[in-house]
C-alpha cells in the first residue's frame, strides 16, 4: 500500500530553544514520507537557531519559509500553498512528539469520510489544573452543538475515538482537498494568538459532508510556552483581552444561527467575565467589570470586522503572498517532482 505523502507544517514565532527541540524530534519521526515546513515570522533569531534552521534548509530536512509578518492563520494559508503533501499536518513550535506520531495520524485517512483528523494534546497547563484522574471515554452531546460544544470539547482528557466538532490547533490534519477542491481557508481576521482561528475553520468543514475524528492516538505534548508562538503578547494585556473577546464573537457572528450565537455569548460572559467554572477567575467587582469592559470592546471590534467583510474577504496575508512577483512552481510540477522520487521527501 502507497503511504500518502504528509506535509508537517509548523509555522513559527519568537521561539528559539523550543523551536529547536521541536524540529529535532520532528525530523526523528518513523514515518517514511513526509515533508517540514516550517513558516518562520520571527526576525531575528539566535545565532544558534538560525544556524540550526538554516543546516537543515540545506540538507533538505526541512523546506524553510521566511515572511515579513506575523499571522498563524495567514502562516498556514502560506504554508498549504506550497505544500506537496496529500495530507496537511499542523503542529506547533513547541510540542513533543511520540514516534509514532505522523502514522497515527495518517492511518486515519484510508476511511474516506474522514476529512480531519483532531489528535490527543497533553497539555501542560490544562494537565495541570485538572483532576489528574481524571478520564473521559465520549465526549457529551453538548460538545457537538456548535453553540456550547466550546465548554464541552476536551481533547486533553479524551481517550476514545469518535467523530468531533473540532481540533486543537496544535495537532490537527486535514485532506488537501478540504483547501483544492471546496476552497476552505484559514480565515486572516483571527487575530493575535489566533484563539478560535482552527475552530471557524472545523466549523466549515460540516459545509462538505466530511468528519473530523478524534483519534487519542494521534497524541503530542503542547508545552504552552507563555512568549512567542504566533503573536508575543502578555494574557493580561489590554491587547490580548480585547483580542481574546473579538475572536469568540467573530467565530459566533460568521457561523452560528442567532440561537446558537446567543447561547455561545452568554457562556462565554458567565466563564469568561464572571469568572464561573470552568475558568474559575476572580469574583472581584472590580475585575468583573474590568473584564466586561474586554468582553463589549471584543464585541464591537468583531462587529465592525463583519461589516467590514462587505469589502474585505478575510484573506489579507494570502492577497500579499499572491501579488508578490517572485515567480512560483506550480502545484503540479512540484507533486511531480516529489512522486518521482522513490521515499517522497522525509525526516
Amino acid at each position: 500500500m502507497t503511504l500518502p505523502l504528509i506535509s508537517v507544517v509548523i509555522p513559527t514565532y519568537g521561539r528559539e530553544e523550543v523551536l529547536r527541540d521541536t524540529l529535532t524530534n520532528v525530523i526523528q519521526q518513523d514515518y517514511p514520507n513526509y515533508e517540514v515546513l516550517v513558516v518562520d515570522q520571527t526576525q531575528n533569531h539566535e545565532p544558534e537557531t538560525e544556524a540550526y534552521l538554516n543546516e537543515l534548509a540545506a540538507t533538505e530536512k526541512i523546506r524553510l519559509f521566511r515572511v515579513g509578518w506575523a499571522s498563524l492563520p495567514g502562516a498556514r494559508n502560506y504554508a498549504v500553498r506550497r505544500a506537496l503533501g496529500e495530507i496537511i499536518l499542523f503542529i506547533d513550535d513547541d510540542v513533543q512528539l511520540p514516534p509514532g506520531f505522523i502514522a497515527a495520524h495518517a492511518q486515519n485517512f484510508s476511511r474516506s469520510e474522514i476529512g480531519a483528523v483532531a489528535g490527543r494534546v497533553f497539555d501542560r497547563m490544562k494537565l495541570a489544573d485538572a483532576d489528574p484522574g481524571l478520564t473521559i471515554e465520549y465526549l457529551p452531546a453538548e460538545a457537538m452543538d456548535p453553540g456550547i460544544a466550546w465548554y464541552h470539547i476536551d481533547l486533553v482528557h479524551t481517550i476514545k475515538p469518535q467523530r468531533v466538532l473540532t481540533a486543537r490547533g496544535c495537532n490537527m490534519s486535514f485532506r488537501r482537498d478540504l483547501f483544492e477542491k471546496y476552497g476552505l481557508w484559514f480565515d486572516e481576521r483571527f487575530r493575535g494568538s489566533a484563539v478560535r482561528e482552527e475552530s471557524d475553520f472545523c466549523l466549515h468543514i460540516r459545509q462538505t459532508g466530511l468528519q473530523i475524528w478524534y483519534d487519542p492516538e494521534a497524541h503530542l505534548v503542547h508545552l504552552g510556552e507563555e512568549t512567542g508562538g504566533c503573536h508575543d503578547i502578555s494574557t493580561r494585556s489590554l491587547k490580548y483581552q480585547i483580542t481574546f473577546y473579538h475572536n469568540h464573537f467573530l467565530l459566533g457572528l460568521k457561523n452560528l444561527t442567532f440561537s446558537q450565537a446567543l447561547r455561545l455569548f452568554a457562556r462565554l460572559f458567565d466563564c469568561h467575565v464572571l469568572g464561573r467554572p470552568p475558568c474559575h477567575k476572580s469574583g472581584s467587582p472590580l475585575k468583573i467589570l474590568s473584564r466586561a469592559g474586554f468582553y463589549t470592546a471584543g464585541f464591537l471590534s468583531a462587529l465592525w470586522t463583519v461589516i467590514q467583510s462587505l469589502w474585505n474577504d478575510g484573506q489579507s496575508y494570502s492577497r500579499l503572498d499572491q501579488e508578490d512577483s517572485s515567480p512560483k512552481i506550480s502545484l503540479n510540477s512540484q507533486k511531480s517532482e516529489v512522486k518521482s522520487q522513490e521515499s517522497g521527501v522525509s525526516g
